[in-house]
């Protein structure tokens, strides 16, 4: 009997332990903020949309209002033409108006493939390109065509093709120009033609009136041989960079100074750091049109008249629409703030005195009689 009594003890104390369990709150759910149970609450078809107008916009193509208003597609032959920069600086715009052009002439069978805004690669990669046939032609800066050739390293060199006027003589006398544009050749690319960004001056963070107030400065300049040779006879401090890495350095004060032209650092805003410009005009900044030989060679004669004559015409049109940019940039620029400088007669000379031993250097990779014809003829 007492052991029937202790199994009924135990079994109701079981028995109330389940009821107290049962009786026990369930742990609140964690609350939700009000605003995420409204959106938990939407229809998954809302909450889809309100995702999609909350998203970044995407961003806008920086070349949407030179598409083509044809459909190239059909084109027997197309010709891919690299360059680096943004074509509202006229000197690259033209790379469209040779694409509309010879489209409309050749009657849609040969299209003009302009690729801007280093779409193909940095300048040394397209030329290495350009050389394989990979892309037929380049619209390179002068700076960097001197890697192709070294007579193409004539247009760099301090006060030789220095003012619109020179570049103008040196373009049109056949002398002058031939050997240029056939100095490339051993290397299977023609020149077929320049047009140009503005002449170079110093951009930087404070004024420049003298040379003194230069050597203060620490330049960047671009990756050419030549360029580095005459900042080194001038005495200046200098860093050789990439374009592209040319914004943060200015901003950060890696860099107090561009070597660079008015159009190109007011048309890419570089003068809202460097509010400073130095008018050396010390050469003429150029585009050089280069087409790969072999590719040219390969196409029909009458495509190779249209090609060519589009490329000449519309170049000389453009340099002298750069003279009028160059104008307008400045102008713009002065109104926005920006100090313009001009070094004395006494202080440029004195540049073109240091540059002595650059010229000696280069005439002989150039070409002494070439050098020499060059010189005399332009000074």
């Amino acid at each position: 009997m007492n052991k029937f009594l202790n199994v009924l003890i135990a079994l109701m104390f079981c028995l109330s332990l389940v009821a107290c369990k049962d009786e026990a709150p369930a742990p609140a759910p964690a609350e939700k903020p009000a605003a995420k149970q409204e959106e938990a609450a939407k229809p998954v078809a809302q909450q889809e949309d309100a995702a999609k107008s909350e998203a970044k916009p995407a961003k806008e193509d920086p070349l949407a209002a030179w598409k083509p208003k044809f459909d190239p597609s059909g084109a027997e032959y197309t010709y891919i033409l690299s360059n680096i920069s943004h074509p509202v600086i006229e000197g690259i715009a033209v790379g469209y108006r040779i694409r509309d052009r010879v489209w409309d002439e050749s009657n849609g069978r040969l299209y003009v493939d302009f690729r801007p805004l280093a779409q193909m690669g940095g300048e040394k990669d397209v030329i290495n390109k350009l050389k394989l046939g990979a892309v037929q032609g380049m619209m390179s800066s002068s700076v960097a065509a001197q890697n192709v050739a070294d007579t193409l390293g004539i247009v760099n060199l301090p006060y030789i093709v220095d003012t619109f006027d020179k570049l103008d003589k040196f373009r049109n006398t056949a002398e002058l120009w031939e050997p240029f544009a056939n100095s490339a050749l051993s290397e299977g690319i023609m020149v077929a033609d320049v047009t140009g960004y503005g002449p170079y001056g110093w951009a930087t963070t404070t004024p420049v009136q003298t040379l003194e107030d230069a050597k203060t400065i620490n330049f960047r300049i671009a990756e050419a041989p030549v360029n580095a040779d005459f900042y080194n006879a001038w005495g200046m401090k200098f860093t050789v960079m990439p374009w592209p890495d040319v914004p943060q350095a200015l901003q950060t004060g890696v860099i107090t100074g561009l070597d660079h032209t008015a159009i190109v650092c007011n048309i890419t805003k570089k003068f809202n750091i460097a509010k400073n410009f130095t008018e050396l005009d010390y050469a003429q900044g150029l585009f050089i049109h280069l087409i790969n030989k072999k590719w040219f060679e390969s196409l029909p004669a009458d495509l190779q008249e249209i090609l060519t004559t589009a490329i000449t015409e519309e170049s000389a049109k453009t340099r002298e629409l750069t003279k009028q940019q160059h104008e307008e940039q400045v102008a713009k620029a002065k109104e926005e703030g920006v100090a313009f400088f001009r070094l004395s007669d006494e202080e440029k000379q004195q540049l073109i005195d240091l540059t002595a031993p650059v010229y000696q250097t280069w005439g002989e990779k150039i070409g002494k009689e070439y050098f020499d014809q060059v010189q005399a003829a332009l000074k």
